[in-house]
């Protein structure tokens, strides 16, 4: 399976047995990829479906449903204070490979970009590019961006307490890493389901005082990601690493 092409498609192009492809993806499925009547390929819903997939003219038989278990046994949302310059891009295309669940991007007191509604757009493409190289079941949401305050009460009305962590990764001060604080592999789900990890990296020059304790005010965990001062680009990958390693059985 590891040799056909993926795609990513909407779930309400499935149809009976069929995928019903845009002039868009007939054109990358052909022109681009070279495909011909018969080829097979692999086309995924972003929601956790695949399938094996053939082309019959300008559509798609679809030939079997397929199992692939490429998912974290966690889910994990990921709170990102924007960088600037383009540097979400490299957030959003390295955490979908690591295994990110939601990604929602915040305003905070030192943000230097606010994004236009575009921004979110690529953002999305460029998770759903990632999702299909990595081989993911899912593509991760992106969630518009807010301000950090906003940012914590809906990630937080969401959740489960009994079945959560949630961290803020704080650059300087005396609080424990990241991987002391994470349960071991094997212990990340229970009778109550799925685990739910929430994670949140600052922007240049770090969270305010104020925003770290409006965070701990939300049940939110100080630690540290380690001695050295990482960029705002840099710490998302590294916390999604460390909770990667942690939990993947």
């Amino acid at each position: 399976m590891s040799q056909l092409q993926r795609i990513a498609i909407a779930p309400s192009q499935f149809q009976q047995g069929q995928i019903l492809l845009t002039k868009e993806q007939q054109h990358y499925l052909g022109r681009v990829l070279r495909l011909r009547e018969g080829d097979r390929f692999i086309a995924m819903d972003g929601k956790g479906k695949w399938w094996l997939a053939q082309l019959v003219g300008e559509q798609a038989q679809v030939l079997e449903a397929l199992l692939v278990e490429t998912e974290l046994p966690v889910s994990i949302t990921l709170m990102v204070a924007l960088p600037k310059g383009n540097g979400f891009d490299e957030v959003v295309r390295c955490c979908t490979e690591l295994g990110v669940t939601c990604i929602a991007p915040v305003l905070s007191d030192r943000t230097l970009l606010h994004p236009s509604p575009q921004k979110l757009e690529r953002w999305r493409r460029i998770a759903a590019e990632a999702a299909e190289q990595s081989e993911r079941s899912f593509v991760p949401t992106i969630l518009e961006p807010v301000t950090f305050n906003t940012g914590l009460s809906l990630v937080i009305s969401h959740l489960s307490f009994a079945n959560s962590q949630q961290y803020i990764c704080v650059a300087r001060g005396q609080f424990p890493h990241l991987k002391d604080c994470l349960q071991p592999k094997g212990q990340m789900t229970n009778d109550i389901g799925q685990e739910t990890i929430v994670i949140a990296t600052g922007p240049e020059g770090g969270w305010t005082t104020q925003e770290v304790e409006n965070a701990i005010a939300f049940g939110f965990e100080p630690v540290s990601l380690g001695r050295r001062i990482l960029r705002a680009v840099t710490a998302p990958v590294v916390a999604l690493s460390l909770i990667t390693a942690a939990c993947e059985v």
